[in-house]
């Protein structure tokens, strides 16, 4: 096992490392960022408990694909939040989903599809030249269950 050390020098750019050494490749990645939220909702044309108003603790993961910009990053992890707060979470997080979503049944299977089509709208407006588009949403109603939907089964409709 190695013995823990400090490093010598903190590397500093353009003296250790030149501003073009900074992107390693020019390969699409995937960058993914979890979210949670707490809302209510109730199902219609359902028999079961769902029909009645209950709520979760959602778990959404966003899975978003690009090329690295000059600094070797595909997009910012904290545009990705700003995103999320700004575009998607003031309709989800602590709402009736039944009053602020648009008129659907508020399935896991609907969710998670409103959530792909608005981080979709938001990623065209960043105008990045990385090519960034949603390759996936999963949204978890449970622990234990998730709805899921990937750009290719989008693309198809």
């Amino acid at each position: 096992m190695d013995e823990f050390r400090i490093v010598d020098k903190l590397q500093r750019i353009d003296e250790d490392i030149k501003r073009n050494e900074l992107k390693y490749h020019s390969k699409r990645v995937l960058v993914s960022k979890e979210f949670t939220f707490d809302a209510a909702h109730h199902l219609h044309n359902y028999e079961g408990k769902c029909k009645n108003l209950h709520g979760h603790t959602y778990r959404a993961i966003l899975g978003i694909s690009g090329y690295t910009d000059e600094r070797g990053l595909v997009i910012d992890f904290s545009d990705i939040k700003e995103i999320w707060k700004q575009k998607i979470e003031i309709d989800l997080d602590h709402r009736y989903l039944n009053e602020t979503l648009p008129s659907m049944n508020t399935t896991a299977e609907n969710i998670v599809v409103w959530i792909y089509e608005k981080l979709s709208q938001a990623l065209l407006q960043l105008q990045e030249a990385n090519d960034l588009r949603v390759e996936f949403v999963r949204l978890y109603e449970t622990p234990t269950s998730y709805a899921e939907v990937r750009r290719e089964w989008m693309n198809l409709e």
